[in-house]
């Protein structure tokens, strides 16, 4: 008995206490490089698919079918659709929206059109997403792992709290708060008129939702959005893509069946290596190049994943690598080089 409540005691141990930290650069510039310079048909996939907007689109009237569906039946129902159904659609919608980010719907000549089907897309998820994610997302590829700029990266607080093994299962569960609270504690930058405009539709959506439907179909939407990306399979990818399962590799691809429903982001490796190439079309990435991602560590099971980082003793928030920063706090919350990179990464 003795033994058995040391383990639990030791399980609220932290296992890390820092992250890893590089000076050398990111790996996915050179090896961009390297793959254009042998293979130069790849720039043939650059561009934009319109598939991604038929997809959104289609997942959109999903979810307001379902609002329709779910406003007589009980809590308990509810809350068993919000996470099989609706978590599903609001995480892979979530994920369109990543696609919107690079302009990957209608073209980087038509980022108005990228930025419209992006409202549409994130109406399901009943908060404003679309435009403040973009707008930190794309410091994620240009400055990936620079400790100040790339808000993707946990902070030492979230090292601190979440590093024990029960630490690291609310460090799951909690996603969704960490990815909306993050970036605009660490680096907040100026609110833009596409961020207001974004609030403005996404409440009158919700409210839209709340006179016809009901109370219950609102928390539907809600609870996906909250229950989809914390402890669910599709949120495996959260930890998947970038956390250190194999020292020396901070990027890693899932090769799985959950790609078909989130736009192929488990192509993770290939995403980075071209940020403009549509994740429908990054498969044909890797089928061309075969010896630049064959031999790289990959995942084929974001369940599997979520179990590794919660037990593993060297994972958790402080398994990912991390660059001092070369740039000053204006610099990092510049409006001015958030243009520069609106306009170099899309």
């Amino acid at each position: 008995m003795l033994d058995f409540f040391r383990a639990i005691l030791e399980s609220f141990k932290p296992f890390r206490d820092d992250f890893y930290w590089e000076t050398t650069d990111e790996p996915h510039a050179s090896r961009r490089k390297q793959i254009l310079a042998k293979y130069p048909q790849i720039k043939k996939l650059m561009g934009h698919d319109p598939r991604v907007a038929v997809q959104l689109v289609i997942m959109v009237g999903i979810q307001i079918s379902m609002t329709y569906m779910v406003k007589n039946m009980s809590w308990l129902e509810i809350a068993i659709l919000s996470y099989v159904v609706g978590g599903t659609l609001n995480h892979s919608l979530s994920l369109g929206l990543h696609e919107v980010s690079h302009n990957l719907a209608f073209g980087s000549h038509r980022p108005m059109a990228n930025r419209m089907i992006g409202f549409i897309g994130n109406l399901p998820l009943g908060v404003p997403a679309s435009i403040t994610f973009r707008k930190y997302h794309l410091d994620h590829h240009k400055y990936q792992g620079d400790a100040q700029i790339d808000v993707d990266l946990p902070t030492k607080i979230e090292g601190i709290l979440f590093s024990s093994l029960p630490g690291k299962f609310l460090f799951i569960l909690l996603q969704p708060l960490f990815y909306t609270l993050r970036p605009i504690l660490v680096l907040p930058k100026t609110i833009t008129f596409l961020e207001i405009v974004n609030w403005i539709i996404q409440i009158t959506f919700d409210g839209l939702i709340y006179y016809f439907f009901g109370f219950k179909s609102l928390c539907y939407l809600w609870l996906g959005t909250l229950l989809g990306l914390g402890l669910h399979p599709i949120a495996g990818h959260f930890i998947a893509e970038h956390y250190v399962f194999v020292k020396g590799y901070e990027t890693y691809s899932y090769y799985g069946p959950l790609n078909l429903i989130t736009f192929n982001v488990g192509y993770h490796n290939e995403h980075h290596d071209f940020p403009n190439i549509p994740g429908y079309r990054l498969p044909e990435v890797k089928k061309m190049a075969p010896e630049f991602y064959d031999n790289l560590p990959c995942h084929h099971s974001w369940i599997k994943v979520l179990y590794d980082f919660i037990t593993c003793t060297e994972m958790g928030p402080y398994a990912r690598i991390k660059r001092p920063t070369k740039y000053s706090r204006e610099f990092a919350q510049s409006a001015d080089r958030q243009t520069m990179v609106d306009n170099k990464t899309d």
